[in-house]
């Protein structure tokens, strides 16, 4: 006769930490979601800026417009992290067994 599966690990004490409604917390876990959607987004376009000046399709007038505005972009999201106690860092979701959302920092 088989023995029953053992059960399932109990959830590690970063899920509950992931799921907690602390009301004083909620304003900043927001700002931390809306940040990483953000940080995500200036990425992309990041990346396909430069897919776009590699390729030669921008002016150099452009390029400048472009590196300039993301430049800022950037600089506004160390400012909205400091404001709310966060690191650039801290905006990388780690989504499990698919890894992390945002790609390692180079």
């Amino acid at each position: 006769m088989h023995s029953p599966p053992p059960p399932p690990p109990s959830p590690e004490p970063r899920a509950a930490q992931r799921l907690a409604t602390d009301p004083d917390t909620v304003e900043r876990d927001l700002v931390k979601l809306v940040l990483t959607v953000v940080e995500l987004l200036r990425q992309l376009m990041e990346r396909q800026a430069i897919h776009r000046v590699e390729g030669g399709d921008l002016t150099e007038d452009q390029e400048e417009r472009v590196g300039l505005t993301l430049m800022l972009l950037h600089d506004r999201m160390e400012e909205l992290c400091a404001r709310y106690d966060l690191r650039l860092e801290d905006l990388n979701l780690d989504l499990g067994p698919l890894g992390t959302l945002l790609p390692p920092a180079s």
